[in-house]
């Protein structure tokens, strides 16, 4: 589903990421764990198209997004891959079931049609009764479902998350985590997951350890 090959990244002098290599198949969850500065973040980027390398390719699902141009690659990104943050990013003066339609209607579906699906993942992940709630209105824990919900309408094969229960209760980031094993079970999506959650790093099926711009451990 993912491979990256030699991947370098630099920030002025700052030589972020050194050669890093990785394959993640689908359906696993893969996290990737590190102190910080370690260059976890700024992988997770250039892994979800975010960000360009300063060399390097990266094939998702077998297309060699690395050379794809600004155009191509944001309609490949709305279509083929999620992203949750740690700061969920909701827009406050939308409700939920607005939030969770807005990459649908970019991506050009109809509003009836990303309305239904909205519905559907709100209700799945228990806030079907919240629907015409905004940000505001909402906990902390509900406001990161919103964000999930957002995420998986256009029904992504490949998920990023970054730090995405950083902000969380211990209940609810275990709910969090608990929500991505189930949305990997019923659907065979793919996620890699920047975490310095210890016990979401221990329910992936593969922690991949960095250290000074490299992996060192996968």
């Amino acid at each position: 589903m993912l491979k990256a090959q030699s991947i370098h990244k630099s920030y002025g002098k700052l030589h972020i990421l050194k050669g890093v290599d990785l394959e993640v198949q689908q359906g696993e969850i893969v996290t990737i764990v590190g102190a910080s500065g370690a260059g976890k973040s700024s992988l997770l980027n250039i892994l979800g198209t975010l960000d360009t390398p300063d060399s390097g390719q990266i094939f998702i699902d077998g297309e060699e997004v690395s050379k794809y141009n600004n155009k191509n690659l944001s309609i490949f990104r709305n279509k083929r891959i999620g992203f949750i943050f740690q700061f969920h990013h909701l827009l406050v003066e939308f409700s939920a079931l607005e939030n969770v339609c807005i990459p649908a209607f970019i991506a050009g579906t109809q509003k009836a049609v990303a309305e239904k699906r909205a519905k559907e993942l709100l209700d799945m992940l228990g806030l079907g009764h919240r629907t015409d709630h905004k940000p505001a209105e909402l906990s902390g824990g509900e406001q990161q479902r919103v964000a999930v919900a957002r995420a998986l309408i256009n029904n992504p094969a490949l998920i990023f998350a970054d730090e995405p229960s950083g902000n969380l209760d211990s209940k609810n980031a275990l709910e969090l985590h608990e929500l991505f094993i189930r949305l990997r079970k019923e659907f065979n999506q793919t996620f890699v997951i920047v975490t310095h959650n210890e016990d979401l790093a221990a329910m992936a099926d593969r922690k991949i350890v960095m250290k000074d711009g490299l992996i060192v451990n996968s």
